[in-house]
């Protein structure tokens, strides 16, 4: 039976929303995390619960959030699925650094007044680590360390309407093609965002079915996650300076800067080069926000040269609701126009 009142606490990481399911009200069987995102897309019951939960009138086109389910083994403190209005994502950043903060503040995991502690999340494509800091018991900062991440292809020509593009693919625990936004004579400001989200989609779909978009040992993580339009703002030692926007699943904005697209941009500067370990990337976004990316160390992942990324940012908790579902109302699930 489908549930008629559904508890959630909503955060924002750098702007992009997150809302957290701690108990979801339907069943989510499976062996692992990525058994049961498999099994969730199958699921009537787990997507019409997603529907709900990111359809208006009870959210929006651009809603994320996740359902928090058991980790693969005593290893991790909590497994989690992602998902948005098109579906289950593999990773997500800025749901990982939401649910570091939230695990600390509801008490889920014992943190120090002053110091760090380490929430072991075990996702889609892997165990991740949001690391939490605090000070004076309130969370300060909490760092996103991912999955080792890649370059997948350099140079890959796409056809869009605003001409011709090249595209590099990077892994970061979703595959990412990423585009210079002046190729296509536009900037990441809030004025392109119409022009950015229509291109992305072109990008992303004339991708999606490539071989590029393959990873090279789970299918089940295959396809091109999203497009991420860049600016690059300038460099001095140390530092790298870009701003992003992630146009994801079909025509969805990242708010952020992008977790897991951030870990794809690291992976791609560290290899062409421009930063090494012990360097920085500011990553900004759309909105003004900000994510720190460092390159922690480098990596064989199945003989792939890879990366290890952290990315550094913080979440605030906005919301605590019990969401209704009313016999009789002819628009549940819900609705998205775009």
């Amino acid at each position: 039976m489908r549930p008629d009142r559904i508890m959630a606490i909503d955060y924002h990481t750098a702007g992009e929303p997150f809302r957290i399911v701690a108990e979801p009200p339907v069943a989510l069987p499976g062996t692992s995390v990525a058994d049961r995102r498999a099994r969730a897309i199958e699921s009537d019951d787990a997507q019409w619960l997603r529907a709900v939960l990111c359809s208006e009138p009870r959210g929006h086109a651009d809603m994320y959030g996740c359902f928090v389910v058991p980790p693969d083994d005593a290893g991790a403190h909590l497994g989690v699925l992602f998902w948005h209005k098109d579906g289950f994502s593999t990773a997500c950043g800025h749901g990982t650094i939401a649910l570091g903060a939230w695990a600390v503040e509801s008490g889920r995991v014992s943190a120090p007044e002053d110091g760090s502690v380490d929430v072991v999340v075990d996702v889609p494509s892997g165990r991740v680590t949001a690391r939490v800091h605090c000070a004076q018991g309130r969370v300060v900062a909490v760092d996103f360390v991912n999955v080792p991440s890649w370059v997948v292809a350099r140079d890959v020509p796409v056809q869009t309407s605003a001409g011709g593009v090249l595209a590099t693919i990077a892994y970061g625990g979703a595959i990412y093609a990423t585009v210079p936004a002046s190729s296509v004579g536009l900037e990441v400001t809030p004025e392109h965002l119409g022009r950015l989200i229509s291109v992305g989609r072109e990008i992303k779909w004339a991708l999606n079915d490539t071989d590029h978009a393959r990873h090279p040992t789970d299918a089940r993580l295959d396809g091109i996650y999203g497009t991420i339009w860049f600016d690059h703002l300038g460099e001095r030692e140390g530092q790298v300076h870009q701003r992003n926007v992630t146009i994801f699943a079909d025509g969805e904005v990242d708010r952020s800067p992008c977790g897991s697209g951030t870990s794809a941009r690291l992976a791609v500067l560290h290899a062409d080069g421009r930063l090494p370990v012990g360097s920085s990337l500011r990553h900004d976004s759309i909105v003004g926000s900000t994510f720190t990316g460092r390159v922690l160390e480098v990596v064989d992942a199945d003989g792939i040269p890879a990366v290890v990324p952290q990315v550094t940012g913080m979440a605030y908790r906005t919301a605590e609701s019990t969401f209704l579902v009313t016999p009789g109302d002819p628009l549940v699930p819900g609705f998205v126009l775009r």
